[in-house]
């Protein structure tokens, strides 16, 4: 997993509340087995008019939000089944942190497992953001993850808070492989001092 420390990137609001799994990724995509690939199936049919055409109205559509990597939305982002495709096509779309006044509490795990920050901010801060994200051409936050803060060029900033365990996997890259394997000599040596079964 890709570690997270400092990440500067230009910012793309969308702006609704209660965003679920199944408007991120829709189901009909849930088929794949690969990890890869899921980006061109991001809000899908948001994304696309009746004909299939990319809708120009849609912001991750516009020219002006091309190659966004932090994502403003609304509260509850992520609600709705467990799917973690929701986050494996939020990340092959470019998209390193996601910004809200809350998330579901198990697409952030899933995001946090996938080294994809989300970052929480109370609602007027959120409001500020995507009002700045609209107004501003190519605009851009740098957000701190060793220190917890983000910030922008206009003089915005703003602390968040993670948990320690998800902020040192998300430092560090560690995903639930990496956690175990950097014990791989303990573990070598246990399993050398046990024989067998069978």
């Amino acid at each position: 997993m890709k570690s997270f420390k400092v990440h500067r990137g230009k910012v793309a609001p969308l702006n609704r509340a209660d965003i679920d799994t199944d408007q991120i990724v829709p189901k009909q995509f849930l088929k794949r087995i690969e990890r890869t690939g899921f980006g061109e199936f991001l809000f899908y049919d948001w994304r696309r008019d009746q004909k299939g055409e990319l809708d120009p109205s849609f912001p991750l559509n516009s020219e002006r939000y091309k190659d966004a990597s932090i994502l403003m939305t609304g509260k509850n982002f992520g609600c709705g089944s467990s799917r973690e495709h929701a986050v494996w096509a939020l990340d092959d779309f470019g998209f390193r942190a996601i910004i809200a006044a809350s998330f579901a509490d198990i697409f952030a795990n899933n995001a946090a497992k996938n080294g994809v920050l989300t970052v929480v901010l109370n609602e007027p801060e959120v409001a500020e953001l995507l009002e700045r994200a609209a107004k501003y051409e190519d605009y851009q936050l740098t957000i701190d993850l060793e220190n917890c803060t983000l910030r922008d060029d206009y003089g915005l900033s703003a602390n968040f808070t993670v948990d320690e365990f998800t902020r040192h996997c998300l430092l560090n890259g560690l995903d639930d492989i990496g956690l175990p394997l950097q014990h791989e000599r303990e573990i070598a040596a246990y399993e050398a001092s046990h024989p067998a079964i069978g």
